[in-house]
């Protein structure tokens, strides 16, 4: 039986180059209508019984291509479990090796996190009691823009995630989010007396359907259209920031992902032109507070902090902490591990992202009263 490799289905990306025996190469498609490119995610049939060689052989071209030393491809051979196999890195290529033992077996930059679950999560969470939807907008390709909102209390309490759609282990974190903030946890429930939350899992349906690494379809970073949103080239960020308007933000956090640093991590909003020490205190504090609570978070490893009145308004994170004086922030998980606490068989997981989200929200409940 010939070997058989599909990427044409919902956040799909790869191309054949060659297969020659034992050996496949590969190239990862680009964002339309841009020039980024990471994530892959395919599968493959009629490999049963055989050891593989796959080669990414456009990798040194990647958006992040520095991301890959130290990675570890994602495999499944049942779409639930995906278990971390192993990865090299040299002279632009990528290359993994993986013995099949199934007739289908998939391969992905981390655990996909498919737009049909996206609109399971949306539906189930949104038929719970407490809960209320609203379809913010629609995106350019018409898909909704969905925020689920829980909560009595008056403060503002915004998550908001995937907005580079590559970075799957985002919605993971939010559906561990919204489980928590549904249930009977006593500290949920403490929370939602306190603040309104309103979560919005997915802030780039068309990307992620696409199998775009960063973009929408237009080609756009949404991650830099904050300062001015459009509904011709970002309706999502549009959407969204209207409706932020409209409720007030006193506490915010972006969900993503980072290709190269192996940790969890915030990024705040040093920089802004309104920074004030106690508002940059608050955040400070949490990032404390949150690394007290888990080993799968810490403070040392991190982005550069931006110079005094050098921040980047179109990043929301600090268009956020500007605008509405926001305690904002944009929590960084590893595509690689957390190497503080590793796991050697499935590397930073969709498990251990939705126990970040709980820890966050224990987090965030403890400070509630201070923000």
């Amino acid at each position: 039986m010939s070997i058989q490799i599909n990427a044409a289905f919902d956040g799909g990306n790869i191309r054949v180059v060659a297969i020659e025996g034992d050996r496949v190469d590969l190239e990862i498609a680009k964002d339309h209508a841009s020039d980024f490119y990471q994530w892959f995610y395919f599968r493959v049939s009629g490999a049963k019984g055989r050891e593989l060689t796959y080669r990414i052989v456009n990798a040194g071209g990647a958006a992040y291509a520095f991301g890959w030393p130290g990675y570890r491809v994602r495999w499944s051979s049942d779409r639930e479990d995906w278990r971390a196999g192993d990865g090299a890195y040299a002279d632009g290529v990528l290359s993994f090796t993986h013995r099949a033992e199934s007739d289908l077996v998939w391969f992905a930059y981390f655990a996909p996190y498919s737009m049909e679950r996206h609109h399971d999560l949306v539906t189930r969470i949104a038929a719970l009691p407490g809960v209320s939807h609203r379809e913010l907008g629609v995106t350019l390709d018409g898909q909704p823009i969905d925020c689920l909102s829980v909560g009595v209390g008056p403060k503002q309490i915004w998550f908001y995630a995937r907005q580079h759609p590559g970075e799957t282990m985002a919605e993971w974190f939010m559906e561990g989010a919204l489980e928590k903030l549904t249930s009977g946890d006593a500290t949920a429930t403490a929370l939602r007396e306190k603040a309104t939350l309103h979560l919005v899992p997915n802030m780039n349906p068309d990307g992620s359907r696409r199998g775009h690494l960063r973009t929408n379809a237009a080609g756009v970073n949404l991650n830099r259209e904050w300062h001015a949103p459009s509904p011709e080239k970002s309706p999502e960020v549009l959407a969204v920031r209207n409706r932020m308007d409209e409720t007030g933000v006193a506490f915010a956090m972006d969900v993503h992902g980072d290709e190269a640093i192996p940790a969890n991590f915030l990024a705040g909003f040093e920089g802004i032109p309104g920074w004030t020490d106690a508002q940059g205190e608050k955040f400070y504090e949490f990032s404390r507070r949150l690394a007290a609570a888990t080993p799968d978070f810490q403070t040392e490893l991190g982005y550069e902090k931006s110079a005094p009145g050098r921040a980047n308004l179109s990043m929301s994170t600090n268009q956020l902490a500007e605008r509405y004086g926001a305690v904002s922030m944009t929590l960084e998980m590893p595509f690689k591990d957390h190497v503080a606490n590793a796991d050697p068989d499935f590397a930073w997981s969709p498990a251990r992202c939705k126990l970040l989200a709980h820890a966050s929200l224990d987090t965030l409940a403890g400070m509630i009263d201070e923000i």
